[in-house]
């Protein structure tokens, strides 16, 4: 397990049972780099691969 699945592991636990639309995470990941400046090309990256079409041959 990687140091990072452990925050992913909460997530699921904590919040698994939740409806999650793409709009809410957006305001998430806004709120987030917000308070973390630091991570912001990192968040960016990772709405950037959640964007992509399900079929794109780089994933």
């Amino acid at each position: 397990m990687y140091f990072t699945d452990r925050g992913i592991e909460e997530l699921a636990d904590r919040r698994g049972a939740e409806t999650v639309t793409y709009e809410g995470l957006a305001d998430s990941l806004r709120a987030f780099v917000d308070v973390h400046p630091e991570f912001e090309e990192a968040v960016e990256r990772l709405a950037t691969w959640l964007a992509r079409p399900d079929d794109d041959a780089d994933l």
